[in-house]
């Protein structure tokens, strides 16, 4: 039986004993109600106070009686008490050796500093797209969400090398810090990239002032909240339609067009290719709108002859069904010679 249950049973019994040894009390000794209650209670207590009036032969064997059935009540109780506390420990520390074990498993994966409104966003947004990911969050009444949620999480502070390290840093892919305070958010930036040089750092920052800071730190991209809302607010007003667009292609409430990117693996048959060549638009029907270049340059609305490197990113847009043909068209292509063939043979169709 549940230990919680078997405890509200024995209080229930108790109760019942309080109510019985009262009344008996006041049936055979024929004494007030308060001397009976107090006469039950010290006698369930065995306190060894006297008794409240002298006792006839009928009420010490009654007394005696409510000593052995309170006694084996109260051990009871006791013991259930125990046994919650115990048990509720017990699994406690299993549960934050399983979430630990977790994290020492991650790899590549995100590490976010702060579960408040931003980063509960990040992580809802993360856990949607089944991203990888762990908290670090040092408020007792932030941590009781987090289990509720269920996510891999740390009780730390982030600006300690100690809980970067728990969190896996050394082996992380990238770090979003979104705590409150600007400075903490400094703190935390030095503290990840003194620990991993190679990490993407996205910081945010509540102040403008503050941007330089974080990046003279080792942000490697610093975003304001408050600007992107406020200048979000302002082209609603002045260019509506365009916001709307830019809602529904990167909106994960809406199903019929997304916008996404894809990156093209270092050994990737089309590496070397033409947009055109490629076959992309004709095989898929996606758009591609931008191409992020492996050393950084973004090059927009790129024309029919640009030229497709290992490690560029493609800037998408589509429909879902057909960005998810385009990605697997590009991870998982046959024999180089094959493709090729069968993209030159489709051109010249056309």
């Amino acid at each position: 039986m549940d230990p919680v249950r078997h405890l509200k049973i024995s209080v229930a019994i108790l109760l019942l004993l309080v109510s019985a040894g009262t009344i008996g009390f006041m049936s055979i000794e024929h004494w007030s109600l308060l001397d009976a209650l107090y006469m039950t209670i010290i006698t369930l207590g065995t306190v060894g106070f006297k008794e409240v009036h002298d006792l006839s032969d009928t009420g010490k064997g009654f007394t005696m009686s409510l000593i052995v059935v309170g006694v084996s009540v109260l051990g009871y109780i006791v013991g259930s008490l125990a046994q919650i506390m115990f048990e509720g420990q017990i699994q406690r520390v299993i549960g934050r050796k399983k979430v630990e074990k977790k994290i020492e498993a991650l790899r590549g994966h995100y590490i976010v500093c702060g579960f408040g409104r931003i980063g509960s966003l990040i992580c809802r947004e993360f856990f949607s797209h089944k991203l990888p990911f762990v908290v670090v969050e040092k408020h007792v009444e932030t941590l009781e969400k987090l289990e509720e949620s269920g996510y891999l999480h740390i009780r730390g502070d982030a600006t300690q090398d100690e809980s970067m390290l728990k969190a896996g840093i050394k082996r992380a892919k990238g770090l979003i810090s979104v705590v409150s305070s600007d400075a903490d958010n400094v703190y935390i930036t030095l503290t990840a990239r003194g620990l991993n040089p190679e990490l993407f750092i996205l910081a945010r920052s509540s102040d403008e002032s503050s941007d330089i800071k974080l990046k003279r730190a080792g942000a490697s991209k610093v975003i304001s909240p408050y600007v992107i809302g406020g200048t979000r607010m302002a082209q609603s007003i002045l260019q509506p339609n365009v916001v709307d667009f830019i809602e529904i292609a990167t909106g994960s409430d809406h199903l019929d067009l997304q916008m996404e990117e894809i990156t093209i693996p270092p050994d990737s048959v089309f590496a070397g290719e033409t947009l055109v060549s490629s076959g992309f638009r004709r095989e898929t029907g996606v758009i591609i709108i931008g191409i992020k270049k492996a050393h950084g340059k973004m090059v927009f609305n790129p024309h029919s002859q640009a030229k497709i490197d290992g490690d560029d990113t493609l800037i998408v847009l589509g429909e879902p069904l057909s960005i998810a043909k385009l990605e697997d068209l590009i991870l998982h292509a046959g024999p180089a010679s094959i493709i090729k063939q069968q993209l030159k043979r489709h051109s010249h169709h056309e």
